[in-house]
């Protein structure tokens, strides 16, 4: 139990008091307390803390957050760090990630590890969240700091430097990283983490590594550390001087588009961005992460955008004058590795919050709050319309790309079998408007991109800054558990599955329902694919038996994904056409567990082509004729390839 010291009023008058707790209950009561604020609505920061427990963390972490659990339960009230055991270390960031990607980032989980390997197994998840700048708090066990019982198991050894452990690992991977060598340090590690956590321009993975000994180590607090503190996300307003070059520029323009990112909806400018394109014609493309922006049959909705995108929002790149991205940080799928935007003359206005994404592509600059930006430009450019010509030609190629995603859709003959399109096709019409799709890696996220036609601005979330196979089923379930009141539709290839199914023992435990469609094609899909047009020939991609040849070109392996996901306590149905497909996805809607629906797809018959491209290097020398062939197209593509330096202000 916690006491209060007195005050020493001989000493000091004005003399707090002080909390005699341990580091790791000083942890757990500090984070307990911190609060955001954004337009007047104030959340708790963090929905709880992710953990699996080790000679790093169980008697200090673990011991903390044990004892506040008691210490609720016996107050007849819940916790106010809630605990969830994981089954993975990595996958228990990518649960907190998905959850803070479901709450605009406001709110997210802390995930605790044990020493060496158990921490270690967060850096592809720091990784994640620092790239997709979305905020986790990341609390891994570290080594002795008295050194008092060196080296410990699983401890690194340097013989040129003394302080150097393995979590050194994360420094490039957080936004903030610091290590709490003494208690007097955890407060301003703690202030440091939440700084950058709750900052839209800095958030990602902050770290506060913990000696193991340091955890356990008892101290007085000020009682002021554990007050409740509301931290304030704001909304940077725009320079007037930043607004008006921007409208110079867009209101040249004959040919406008604007590319819709992330920082878009995270802004909560889903509103302003349709109030703006509603008046202006303006079409929008969007990226993977701005996806929902607005619902896919907006008049002035294009669809996905770039390598992965419609036909209809490329052509209106190719032909465009002046690119307003909102929110993006142009990633190469976005540009299609810039060679996108082929207009000679194109110019790009760029609003954002972090300046390293307003100067992108040579733009005009305007760091600011999407939202704001918005409100701002459509009272700076007055009566500005485009053409009536270019909104017949946006709607044109809009409906042409929409007759298209219904083509692929369509299921002629039940009796043979499912591709990837249709599986889709199936899970998009039976899910509800609200729903929300998953996905991270493979053929599928390029697939939902495309025909995915989403109705409500949270109801995509596919993880594509990273593409991290083994995110569907740990993100599906951070974000059911951020939005409980929504089915999440978890879209994973045999692949990504294989890399880490093991949370949906997860999912049981913690009653969390998820409805993960397994699409079975017995090897990397995406990546064979990729393989066969850089003349590679599906090398090492597919699931077989090594032949009499010495080559992985046997029989296909007799896994069995469906008895694998039943033994990890889910409900599973198998489906193999489209009426067992849409039988299943009834049941699973109509359950409170989680289910799993396996289906069996054929992975060579591809989703339509969006004219655009990717660039990956091919082999510049090879005997092989496949990969002399793709040599050539590559090469073909590397010329229309733009650098994107001119000043757009110019």
């Amino acid at each position: 139990m916690v006491s209060t010291a007195p005050m020493s009023a001989s000493k000091n008058p004005n003399a707090e008091g002080t909390v005699h707790l341990t580091v790791a209950q000083a942890t757990i009561r500090f984070l307990a307390g911190q609060y955001v604020e954004r337009d007047g609505e104030r959340t708790k920061f963090f929905a709880g803390c992710f953990g699996i427990f080790g000679h790093g963390n169980v008697a200090g972490l673990g011991q903390a957050l044990l004892q506040a659990e008691i210490d609720a339960v016996e107050a007849g009230t819940e916790p106010e760090l809630p605990y969830v055991l994981g089954r993975n270390e990595q996958a228990m960031v990518h649960s907190a990630v998905a959850y803070a990607r479901q709450k605009d980032r406001l709110q997210t989980w802390a995930v605790s590890a044990s020493v060496g390997p158990g921490s270690t197994n967060m850096l592809t998840g720091a990784a994640l969240a620092t790239i997709n700048r979305l905020p986790v708090l990341l609390l891994p066990a570290d080594t002795f700091a008295t050194r008092a019982s060196a080296p410990v198991l699983q401890e690194l050894e340097l013989p040129s430097s003394g302080d150097v452990t393995v979590n050194d690992a994360f420094k490039p991977l957080s936004r903030y990283f610091d290590r709490v060598w003494r208690p007097e340090q955890l407060p301003s590690a703690l202030l440091g983490a939440m700084r950058v956590l709750t900052d839209p321009v800095e958030t990602g993975a902050a770290t506060v590594a913990i000696p193991q000994d340091v955890q356990a180590e008892a101290f007085d607090w000020p009682e002021s550390m554990f007050a409740e503190r509301t931290w304030h996300v704001a909304r940077p307003l725009p320079e007037k001087s930043a607004i008006a070059r921007a409208a110079d520029v867009i209101r040249s323009a004959k040919k406008p588009l604007i590319v819709a990112g992330g920082g878009l909806i995270y802004s909560g400018a889903t509103e302003a961005l349709a109030s703006f394109v509603e008046s202006t014609g303006i079409p929008v493309g969007q990226s993977q992460a701005g996806k929902g922006s607005l619902p896919y049959d907006h008049p002035q909705s294009v669809g996905a955008i770039g390598s992965t995108g419609t036909t209809a929002a490329n052509a209106l790149a190719t032909e465009a004058d002046v690119i307003i991205g909102i929110g993006t940080r142009y990633s190469d799928f976005t540009t299609a590795s810039r060679t996108a935007f082929n207009n000679p003359d194109v110019r790009f206005v760029n609003i954002n919050v972090a300046s390293i994404d307003s100067v992108k592509q040579g733009g005009v600059s305007v760091v600011a709050d999407a939202r704001e930006t918005l409100e701002a430009l459509a009272e700076a450019l007055g009566d500005y319309r485009v053409s009536d010509e270019y909104r017949s030609r946006t709607a044109e190629l809009a409906a042409h790309w929409e007759s298209t995603v219904d083509s692929v859709y369509k299921i002629d003959d039940d009796s043979l079998g499912l591709n990837q399109n249709q599986v889709i096709g199936l899970a998009n019409t039976l899910s509800d408007p609200r729903d929300v799709v998953v996905c991270a890696a493979g053929s599928m996220p390029g697939d939902l991109h495309k025909l995915w036609r989403t109705r409500d601005s949270k109801g995509y979330h596919v993880e594509y800054g990273f593409s991290c196979m083994g995110y569907e089923v740990a993100g599906g379930i951070g974000a059911k558990m951020a939005c409980p009141d929504r089915d999440v539709f978890i879209m994973v290839g045999d692949g990504s599955y294989l890399m880490m199914a093991t949370e949906l023992v997860t999912a049981v435990q913690e009653n969390v329902k998820v409805i993960v469609v397994l699409v079975q094609n017995h090897g990397f899909a995406s990546i064979g694919s990729l393989s066969e047009s850089l003349g590679s020939q599906r090398f090492g991609t597919d699931y077989r038996y090594r032949g009499d040849s010495g080559r992985l070109d046997g029989d296909i392996l007799p896994v069995d994904l469906a008895a694998n996901a039943a033994s990890l306590g889910a409900d599973v149905i198998r489906a193999n056409t489209a009426a067992e497909f849409t039988d299943a996805v009834k049941v699973a809607k109509a359950s409170d567990k989680t289910t799993v629906i396996h289906v069996e797809t054929d992975p060579r018959i591809a989703a339509p082509d969006s004219e655009s491209w990717w660039d990956v290097p091919v082999s510049s020398t090879s005997t092989l004729e496949s990969t002399q062939n793709a040599y050539e197209t590559y090469a073909q593509w590397k010329k229309i390839q733009r650098p994107f330096l001119r000043p757009s202000g110019n």
